[in-house]
């Protein structure tokens, strides 16, 4: 089986795949100074109740946004699993992909592969994490480029953070645009402004790109805004994992 590790800015997912099969999956929250040990503890007993055993686990793919926690994750695969993982981003793994931009995340990478494997023609990929990204990927499979805006917990965070009497609020779809109130404002600004980003940006893209696109969100919060706006075409949470599945496919035994 493959343990498949992607490592975000907020959140840590570890899911173990049986050929095709998803057989189960677990988030933690990203901690720099998580040791090996402290990883093994925690997903062991997860893999247990599920009915995996360490043994099960025969290879391993790292995709991490965070430099600090590779070597603690990497530790982990090569210690308690006794495998050495491939990781995205070393010079000698391949992605099957032509990439046309500089300093591009690990994880964003990943997206463009699984959503080329299966989506057709042009796309753009909205990925709703601690930043929101919009990745354009071309009909022959590259990834061309894309947009970075903060994240929509990082913004509300940030407006509590600073203006002192604005509380921490949770992402809600409120049903009408003008509050009546302070938190009724703050979740029409915050919700509705994220549906005109979204629409914004995408019709920018398109606009730029000059060809039919076809729009993918993943993410957390990829469903609440699904149903808000027409512009999301799919909705595909698995699709960083399944990037990865792909890859490790692809590269396992040439390394």
């Amino acid at each position: 089986m493959l343990l498949a590790i992607d490592a975000g800015n907020t959140n840590t997912v570890f899911a173990v795949l049986n050929g095709d099969e998803l057989k189960s999956q677990w988030r933690s929250a990203t901690k720099e100074a998580r040791t090996a040990d402290e990883h093994f503890v925690w997903l062991s007993h997860l893999m247990e109740l599920n009915g995996i055993a360490k043994e099960d686990v025969t290879s391993a793919i790292i995709s991490t946004v965070v430099p600090q926690s590779l070597f603690n994750l990497r530790s982990l695969c090569r210690n308690y699993f006794e495998i050495e993982p491939i990781v995205i981003g070393d010079a000698n793994v391949n992605l099957g992909i032509k990439i046309n931009a500089q300093d591009v995340g690990a994880d964003r990478l990943v997206n463009a592969v699984a959503a080329h494997n299966t989506y057709k023609g042009a796309l753009i990929v909205i990925d709703f994490g601690t930043a929101t990204t919009f990745d354009v990927v071309s009909p022959a499979g590259d990834y061309e480029g894309g947009v970075i805006a903060p994240g929509i917990n990082t913004s509300l965070e940030a407006l509590h953070l600073a203006a002192a009497k604005l509380p921490r609020i949770e992402v809600a779809q409120p049903q009408r645009v003008i509050g009546d109130g302070t938190i009724p404002a703050m979740q029409s600004g915050t919700f509705w402004g994220y549906v005109g980003l979204i629409e914004g940006l995408v019709g920018r893209i398109k606009a730029e790109y000059d060809q039919p696109m076809t729009v993918i969100a993943t993410g957390g919060l990829a469903s609440l805004f699904k149903n808000a706006t027409n512009i999301i075409e799919h909705v595909d949470q698995d699709l960083t994992i399944r990037g990865l599945r792909e890859i490790h496919q692809k590269n396992a035994g040439n390394l």
